[in-house]
């Protein structure tokens, strides 16, 4: 009996480490992971050329949402401090979500006087059950000059209303 009920035990155990990886790849993420209204924070810093021969280091914080759709499009719109100088952008661009819950956004920011002044590239990974964002800016072109800037800025949001259906405001 012993015997018998310590087979069962095992193949239990067996079983269920075969089916738990099957449980995971039912989670991958898609463009569907991010849709909805997202609230978030970037900080950090942006080192511009100052000469051809010398550089100037900006200190640069900023909060809004972004808007994400199924399709890999988003909008948004942020307030920031770029060393102290406030002021309000207009964001757009598109996404890709891998199935591994990585991404990438290719974002344009518009300034308040229609002018697109910034071209910038994050990576990121989504995390928390598809509740949470955390990126990092890889790329940072001044436009519409085409001056390469060096990123050192983070990003983390949050999905506003996560329990209506996918994350989409009503």
């Amino acid at each position: 009996m012993h015997r018998h009920l310590a087979r069962t035990v095992v193949f239990a155990i067996i079983a269920a480490g075969f089916t738990a990886p099957a449980a995971a790849q039912d989670r991958a993420c898609s463009n569907a992971s991010l849709r909805g209204t997202w609230a978030y924070t970037e900080t950090g810093s942006v080192i511009a050329p100052a000469s051809p021969t010398s550089t100037i280091t900006i200190l640069a914080a900023a909060v809004g949402t972004y808007t994400f759709d199924n399709d890999g499009n988003f909008t948004g719109t942020q307030y920031s401090s770029a060393n102290g100088a406030i002021s309000h952008d207009t964001k757009q661009g598109t996404y890709i979500v891998n199935p591994d819950c990585t991404g990438t956004l290719d974002l344009f920011a518009t300034n308040q006087a229609g002018v697109v002044a910034r071209h910038s590239v994050w990576s990121f990974v989504i995390a928390d059950k598809e509740q949470e964002l955390r990126s990092i800016m890889t790329s940072m072109v001044a436009l519409p000059s085409g001056t390469p800037l060096a990123p050192i800025m983070t990003m983390s949001a949050r999905k506003l209303f996560p329990g209506r259906a996918n994350g989409q405001d009503e």
